[in-house]
């Protein structure tokens, strides 16, 4: 056993300093608001009177008096815990600190552990965030309300399919899968648990409670259930409600008798997760009319105030994660993540992740020495398209035009379309009119769910947008509106808050009052299935051009001008001579 993990519950020690990067990588979304510290899990010193002839009762009673006297509590205890109490109470010389799990609307509150001495703060908690993609953990002080830390990994289970849909067609085709699938991820979460307690000299003994926040069919393969009714309609889950299970019992290596909480779903495609975000955020207290879009392989939307609430979700394909697009990749060094195109020269210029420097820098190729240029990710792919549209070299419907017609010298014919040259170094570059096409079907599909949303509460505009989610904090606002990825807004009034599931999971955890919230808010949301409705299509069709064929947009227009470019006559005089 190392040193760390022989820590002892009492073992008071100051966490190590943090770098800029783990500080970067913290529950940002905490450190501006104030936090309640509320948790299911409290310590309470206590002194018990000892055995005399006057005090004849048992231990246990008189240490439910000590308890009760100090905080009004009468807790019931567990078994494994009554089994030493009367050494423990002898060895502390009848001075203890008792873990209580105060309990919830259906049981009440229980003694899990005694420690010897006062080891009041000494008490931590883990938020979990299991994303298809990423699984997140944050390491939470349940006395001072700290987030600690935080570590992440890419899910495990991407060795069974990329998006969750591929898991369950994956766990249809083979049966009993999905177990290999939940003991993937568990070891994912074992290794991360490790390294943050192994980093902050936390011992897994002092690791008193847990939230885990995730979609629906992360959820259930979690938890190690079949996914099999997630996969077809009606979408069923096992159960949606909110639930508390032995953390023993899913895999957390943390203390034996704790418990982990996972957040109810609010419905059909939208999970834990997004319920997360929504108690983050507060919505059901707001007074503007605010639209919540938490953007991932699937896009889950709140919209609405205290006055009421709508959600939903719409598979946004993975276009705007950088996946099919002829150079797309995930973000990574060497990916070009920001992208600008001269109004006038058309000449392209970018920044990759691991440079500082803009590629027209001379010393540009210098700084990516050893990373290079390797693709595009997701932000750099929608500010592609916003660019090109803004610099005239795709029109309206999303067509590239030619050199001679755009003035663009990196322009080329592809086929029967043209593409642009982006980069010709050690790797070439190039953007192609599919790839603007992958961009429209998945930015469409987006926000015509978005539309029907504002159809159910009868609005025609939102007054303020929430970016939730990782791939909301890299996206530029002014670029997303361009490409009518989101609803025409106020630059000013649109925002990203980064991991807000990850935040909203902290909230519970350090927050038993939180957990009861999200629980009675998410019963009077109501759930628009936009897929099949009668004007999805509609909607779609005049969202796939740039920005929108209907909408006018006219906030945006206040900020800039979009070219009136048309290079559908160019397309009609290709087919005419063939």
């Amino acid at each position: 056993m190392d040193e760390t993990s022989a820590l002892l519950p009492c073992q008071h020690h100051s966490a190590p300093t943090e770098g800029p990067a783990q500080r970067e990588a913290d529950c940002k979304k905490l450190s501006h608001e104030k936090i309640t510290v509320n948790p299911a899990v409290i310590l309470v010193d206590v002194e018990v009177c000892p055995p005399n002839k006057s005090h004849t009762d048992g231990d246990l009673e008189r240490l439910i008096v000590a308890i009760a006297e100090k905080t009004g509590l009468e807790p019931d205890i567990e078994f494994e815990v009554l089994a030493s109490l009367q050494s423990t109470l002898r060895a502390a010389d009848w001075r203890v600190t008792c873990v209580i799990r105060r309990g919830n609307r259906r049981h009440g509150p229980k003694v899990i552990d005694i420690w010897p001495g006062d080891c009041t703060q000494s008490a931590y908690g883990i938020a979990v965030d299991i994303g298809s993609t990423t699984i997140a953990v944050y390491l939470c002080d349940l006395v001072t309300g700290k987030t600690l830390g935080t570590s992440e990994m890419t899910n495990p289970q991407v060795s069974y399919g990329a998006d969750v849909m591929s898991r369950v067609s994956h766990s249809m085709m083979h049966p009993g899968t999905h177990l290999d699938m939940t003991a993937a991820v568990r070891e994912g979460l074992r290794q991360l648990i490790g390294e943050l307690t192994e980093k902050h000299r936390v011992s897994s003994s002092q690791v008193l409670d847990a939230v885990v926040v995730c979609n629906p069919i992360m959820h259930h393969l979690f938890l190690g259930f079949d996914p099999y009714e997630l996969g077809q309609s009606p979408f069923t889950f096992a159960t949606s409600k909110g639930l508390s299970v032995a953390a023993r019992d899913v895999g957390l290596p943390i203390h034996p008798r704790a418990n982990a909480y996972l957040l109810p779903a609010v419905g059909n495609h939208v999970g834990a997760d997004a319920a997360a975000v929504l108690l983050c955020e507060n919505l059901q207290s707001a007074a503007s009319m605010t639209l919540i879009i938490d953007i991932g392989t699937n896009a889950e939307f709140f919209l609405g105030n205290s006055a009421g609430i709508v959600a939903s979700s719409s598979p946004t394909g993975p276009a705007l994660e950088g996946a099919e697009i002829t150079h797309g990749q995930r973000a990574a060094p060497g990916a070009i993540e920001r992208v600008r195109i001269h109004p006038v020269t058309k000449h392209i210029c970018f920044k990759v992740i691991g440079s500082d420097l803009w590629s027209d820098d001379p010393a540009f190729e210098a700084s990516i020495r050893g990373i290079g240029v390797t693709g595009i990710c997701g932000s750099g792919v929608i500010e592609m398209v916003a660019e090109m549209r803004m610099a005239g070299i795709i029109d309206q419907t999303g067509r590239i035009g030619g050199r001679e017609e755009t003035g663009c010298a990196a322009c080329f014919q592809d086929g029967r379309t043209v593409a642009v040259l982006v980069y010709q170094g050690t790797t070439k570059i190039i953007f192609t009119n599919n790839d603007v096409r992958e961009v429209q079907m998945a930015k469409a599909a987006l926000y015509a769910s978005v539309r029907l949303l504002m159809d159910a509460l009868g609005v025609q505009a939102v007054d303020r947008i929430v970016l939730a989610g990782a791939f909301g904090s890299h996206i530029s606002i002014k670029h997303a509106i361009v490409l009518g990825l989101i609803p025409d807004c106020a630059f000013e009034n649109v925002t990203a808050v980064g991991n807000a599931a990850g935040a909203g999971a902290c909230v519970a955890l350090l927050d038993i009052d939180a957990r009861y919230q999200i629980e009675s808010a998410v019963r009077h949301i109501t759930n628009v299935e936009t897929a099949t409705h009668p004007d999805f299509q509609r909607y779609f069709l005049s969202a796939s051009d740039i920005p929108n064929a209907d909408d006018p947009f006219l906030l945006l227009a206040k900020h800039l001008a979009l070219p009136r470019v048309d290079f559908r006559k160019r397309s009609n005089r290709q087919r005419a001579r063939q």
